[in-house]
């Protein structure tokens, strides 16, 4: 017996539909945001979508698709709505359990790679600590990078789970362990990242921001930088001589004040600023001598 499924408007039809909802809705990119969404439900590539905007739509995949569009239009970030984001060429799945990964956090893995590699060049395999994992994003991409070993905290057990199940996809033996920042670990450290919460409390953030992401793996105190100057601190008696530390920032006046913190707790360290790919102050790079 065959199943006569239902058909209603072509793709090109449904984009341009759902891109007016969204425009209206305050999107920045409703016409992408829509294709988006219609690929995920429907399985196709943007290319094939672009190509065939006559293509028609089933009932069940445009009931599907108005119900992301509904979220989407009330803010909800496109990353949750498809439970994906690509990072560092590889794709991880995302929900609110952690932070949605960001591209300038790709700067956090380039450094690690450098680092990685001038250990061994040393003949070090090195000790590697992602601190402040959420989905595991950085640990895993560095870990299938270089094949090195990575240690990924979080205090969040949610994220543990999700960072977990991140490495699981990507094929990374994972060693995750709940615990806040360094607290229990054991030296010597060679290599510790750390995307860590760093916006100040009082800062109002975009709606897809601020009200769907985790408040915990936003928010780093009244100046931001609170979390960021303990570890810092913690730090210190557990790296190695040579050891190299990098914490990403936020790009609104934190380089200045966390880079003299920094000359200040390890005054024989080279503590440079490194900038992303847009150009701002996004990393603290403490190398020690």
């Amino acid at each position: 017996m065959r199943v006569a499924y239902q058909l209603t408007a072509t793709a090109g039809e449904v984009i341009e539909a759902a891109a007016r909802r969204l425009r209206a809705a305050g999107s920045p990119s409703p016409r992408l945001d829509a294709q988006v969404l219609l690929c995920h439900v429907t399985g196709w590539s943007r290319e094939e979508l672009l190509a065939h905007p006559e293509r028609p739509v089933l009932a069940q995949a445009e009931s599907a698709f108005q119900e992301l569009v509904t979220r989407r239009a009330a803010n909800e970030p496109i990353a949750y709505l498809t439970g994906e984001r690509e990072f560092y060429g590889r794709c991880f799945k995302v929900d609110r359990r952690a932070l949605i990964p960001r591209p300038e956090t790709e700067l956090l893995v380039d450094l690690g790679k450098t680092a990685v590699t001038r250990w061994r060049s040393r003949g070090v395999e090195p000790v590697v600590v992602d601190v402040g994992t959420g989905s595991g994003a950085i640990a895993v991409s560095l870990a299938a990078e270089c094949g090195v070993g990575v240690l990924a905290t979080d205090w969040s057990l949610q994220a543990l789970l999700l960072a977990r199940e991140n490495a699981f996809h990507q094929h990374i033996a994972a060693r995750l362990v709940q615990t806040d920042l360094l607290a229990g670990l054991r030296g010597p450290l060679h290599v510790v990242l750390a995307n860590l919460p760093y916006v100040p409390s009082q800062r109002k953030l975009p709606p897809d921001v601020g009200e769907y992401e985790p408040p915990l793996a936003l928010f780093g105190g009244e100046r931001g930088t609170e979390l960021l100057e303990r570890l810092l601190q913690e730090a210190r008696p557990l790296l190695a001589p040579g050891a190299e530390l990098c914490l990403e920032l936020d790009e609104q006046a934190q380089a200045e004040p966390m880079a003299a913190l920094a000359r200040q707790l390890y005054p024989s360290a080279a503590v440079t600023i490194r900038r992303d790919a847009g150009g701002y102050d996004r990393v603290l790079h403490v190398s020690l001598m």
